[in-house]
């Protein structure tokens, strides 16, 4: 990863689904509702970068506090 910080990372759906716990297409649902962003790399294939996915779990645990 010469050049890529760990926080530009993309992360498979399948990837996030196994951090958070959660279906795949619970993943793609949240993208799809925009609580998630993603870098569409064709059609089929979507990433999320590792620090979207961070924001997204702090903002999730902000909103169940």
């Amino acid at each position: 990863m010469d050049g890529v910080t760990l926080e530009d990372e993309l992360l498979s759906v399948d990837q996030v689904a196994r951090i958070l716990g959660v279906h795949a297409d619970t993943v793609r649902r949240y993208v799809r509702q925009k609580k998630l962003k993603a870098v569409r790399l064709s059609a089929t294939n979507l990433r999320i970068r590792r620090s979207e996915l961070e924001r997204f779990i702090k903002e999730r645990e902000t909103d169940q506090a």
